[in-house]
């Protein structure tokens, strides 16, 4: 199963559609009050709350602070059969995360809930890498022992104390969330609002009033002015995940406030002074987004002022051994478990594997391996990468580097990392095995 759902709604043909809908792929518990979701606050947390407004004894909006209080990592999807743009906005800024109109298309739907899902995933990744940041100082713990993450600490470092713009690049999982945390840690800024948006997930007709705020009257449905995450980071930093997934015609109006430092509110006559740091990232490559029509070339260009391109971990691999342990440590205390560490064999395969979903990949790969796991250390056969996966490294090489590689990374297993020896077996000089270990990518 992919995750818990709590269904919240009185209504029992709804209920009994999302169980229709979702049962296959998740675990559904139902609710059909206020006082029946109130019970469930002692049991362990779901994954997801599909909330509905307009309960026999509560209004929806009121739980939703309490869903968070009791469950705070629980994302929350508000359904509603009467739907208002106030309601929408007062459930955002209560902690939903996102709003549905009854009734409701099956595909959106299933669509939100993985986003949801993701979105949760990643909050978790990033709360265990965060942990590992001292935030106020220029130090940085294992997790860094990268070469790769010790440089980008660095540049951050330098970076943090002004208020030029960054745009962090890399791919999904590779922890451009912490490296924002950082940059605001790290900077005069830190005391005031570090406000986060990811971009993908406000809804088209939302966005510019979410970003920019807006006036009483300004549409149908606003019934009072909102100020908008601008002003909400006032004095702060502002990030913003995923640009290259807002609205291009919302890109243009974002870059005339970067340019003029000034704000209008949809529907307003009169402007406001902008007063924050502009954090961006995204997921894809910038230049691809471009050609693609996804990223106005003028919008990044005045976003990169710096830019920070987070490696993917196969990229990185002094960095796996010691995430794995750090992962390892936290689901064995979690799992009430004592656990030496990982076999030779179990070593060889994390660092040897592409982790192409990257730090989330192997994050839920090593929780999975305690949970398995019968003896007091992992293994090979614990993990869910097979051997043939972690051989993967090689499909940047031709069939004969290929084996040439892999001839050279089991003769120095052989050999205990015996360079002089290998060399030896293998008939070639000691310069020449030094050559191809760097070519190769090889960590000895």
């Amino acid at each position: 199963m992919r995750g818990k759902i709590l269904v919240v709604d009185d209504e029992a043909s709804l209920r009994q559609l999302l169980k229709t809908i979702l049962r296959a792929e998740y675990t559904l518990t139902e609710a059909d009050s206020s006082a029946a979701l109130k019970q469930l606050f002692s049991q362990p947390a779901p994954d997801l709350v599909l909330l509905d407004l307009n309960l026999p004894d509560a209004n929806g909006l009121e739980l939703i602070p309490q869903i968070k209080k009791n469950w705070p990592a629980t994302e929350i999807i508000v359904l509603t059969g009467q739907a208002t743009f106030d309601a929408a906005v007062e459930a955002t800024k209560c902690g939903a995360y996102h709003f549905i109109n009854k009734p409701f298309d099956n595909h959106a739907l299933l669509v939100t809930i993985d986003r949801a899902l993701e979105n949760k995933r990643q909050k978790e990744e990033n709360h265990s890498l965060r942990h590992a940041l001292t935030t106020r100082s220029g130090g940085f713990t294992s997790i860094f022992q990268s070469q790769a993450m010790k440089a980008i600490v660095n540049t951050v470092e330098r970076i943090a104390p002004s208020n030029v713009t960054v745009l962090i690049t890399g791919e999904s999982g590779t922890g451009k969330e912490v490296v924002a945390d950082l940059i605001h840690a790290l900077s005069p800024r830190a005391s005031k609002p570090l406000v986060k948006v990811n971009c993908a997930a406000l809804p088209r007709e939302l966005i510019e009033s979410e970003l920019f705020g807006s006036v009483k009257g300004a549409f149908t449905g606003a019934h009072a002015d909102h100020e908008g995450l601008f002003r909400q980071a006032r004095g702060g930093t502002l990030f913003l995940d995923e640009i290259s997934e807002m609205p291009v015609d919302t890109q243009s109006k974002l870059l005339r406030v970067l340019q003029d430092q000034k704000i209008r509110p949809v529907g307003g006559t009169s402007d406001y002074q902008s007063d924050c740091r502009i954090i961006a990232a995204t997921n894809r490559q910038p230049k691809e987004a471009i050609q693609a029509g996804k990223l106005r070339e003028d919008l990044f260009y005045r976003i990169s002022t710096v830019s920070v391109h987070l490696p993917p971990l196969r990229e990185r691999r002094d960095g796996i051994l010691p995430l794995a342990n750090l992962f390892l440590k936290r689901y064995a205390a979690q799992a009430n478990r004592e656990l030496r560490g990982f076999s030779s064999e179990a070593v060889e395969r994390l660092t040897g594997f592409n982790w192409p979903g990257n730090v989330r990949q192997l994050q839920n790969e090593i929780q999975r391996a305690v949970l398995l796991s019968e003896g007091q250390e992992i293994t090979a056969a614990d993990l869910s990468i097979s051997a043939a996966k972690a051989a993967d490294t090689n499909a940047d090489f031709t069939l004969l580097e290929g084996v040439e590689r892999n001839t050279i990374l089991q003769t120095l297993k052989e050999t205990n990392g015996n360079k002089l020896e290998t060399a030896k077996r293998l008939g070639i000089g000691r310069q020449t095995l030094y050559n191809k270990i760097k070519a190769y990518g090889i960590e000895v």
